[in-house]
């Protein structure tokens, strides 16, 4: 049995060790009986204690009521969570920290991808260039009567129908050639010969690498004329045949005529006339086969 000094009431669960009406240490009823002092009831205000007589020789002071501080178990809930809101609040700031970079570093970079991308893919191209034209002639009668035929920007164009024409097109390009001969003018030959170019030469093919590569200048030449051109037109093919008479200068300084008979055929590709073959063969002289 437990009993408080305070109160004097008694308890006989023995679990208890505060009083439960005023929450004083509870003393077990053998120890009471043992203390020669008794606790009593303040007699007015101001008095922090009491004295009882006693079988003892001197008076004992018993100190005044202190109500009990209140008690936390180590495991409250209400700790865990004060402990754990600087880890969240850690937590939030780098997050926040993580995506201001990444929204930083994306409008640093995005628009200058999209001016590297704009960049890339121009929106004005022109797939059709225009082809130079170099016209080298070497004598007056070259000046009179070359016509580079520079169809420019004009790949789409359709061939011409009409045989007059179509005549004077490619009678203008065998002026233009021969001059190109005559001067081994290489880049005008590439642009009139096709790269299917075999002509005959000596009674051998030859192809259009072949003829740019063994060309060489000539003087000899002094005038040359075409007679008897015809032409025969079907679609984007043209055969032209004719005659070229040439006046060349001999070893001793002599002027002497040549001639002879060609046939040339042609093509139509990116806007002009394409030389495809050439077969030429000598005439004799005073006569026209």
């Amino acid at each position: 049995m437990k009993r408080c000094p305070t109160c004097n009431r008694t308890f006989t669960d023995q679990n208890l060790s505060f009083c439960t009406d005023d929450g004083t240490p509870l003393l077990s009823v053998d120890a009471a009986d043992d203390e020669a002092t008794l606790v009593m009831p303040s007699a007015g205000e101001g008095e922090t204690g009491s004295t009882e007589p006693s079988g003892a020789s001197e008076p004992r002071i018993v100190p005044a009521y202190q109500a009990p501080r209140s008690y936390v178990p180590p495991d409250y809930p209400g700790q865990s969570k004060r402990r754990t809101w600087p880890w969240v609040l850690g937590i939030l700031a780098v997050v926040f920290v993580v995506f201001a970079g990444l929204g930083i570093a994306g409008a640093i970079l995005i628009p200058k991808v999209m001016r590297a991308s704009s960049n890339r893919n121009p929106s004005n191209l022109n797939a059709n260039t225009a082809q130079p034209n170099n016209s080298n002639p070497s004598s007056s009668s070259a000046d009179e009567n070359v016509n580079s035929n520079d169809n420019s920007n004009a790949e789409d164009t359709p061939p011409p129908a009409d045989e007059e024409e179509v005549l004077q097109d490619l009678t203008d390009l065998e002026h233009e050639w021969t001059v190109a001969n005559i001067n081994a003018d290489k880049k005008k030959l590439a642009r009139i010969l096709a790269d299917d170019y075999v002509g005959i030469s000596e009674g051998k093919p030859q192809g259009k690498a072949e003829y740019l590569k063994t060309i060489t200048p000539d003087t000899q030449i002094q005038k040359w004329n075409f007679e008897d051109l015809k032409v025969s037109l079907k679609g984007d093919r043209a055969t032209l045949t004719g005659i070229i008479r040439l006046e060349v200068k001999d070893e001793r300084g002599q002027n002497q005529d040549l001639a002879f008979r060609f046939t040339d055929k042609f093509v139509w590709r990116d806007g002009r006339w394409q030389a495809t073959g050439s077969d030429v063969t000598p005439l004799k002289e005073g006569t026209n086969a």
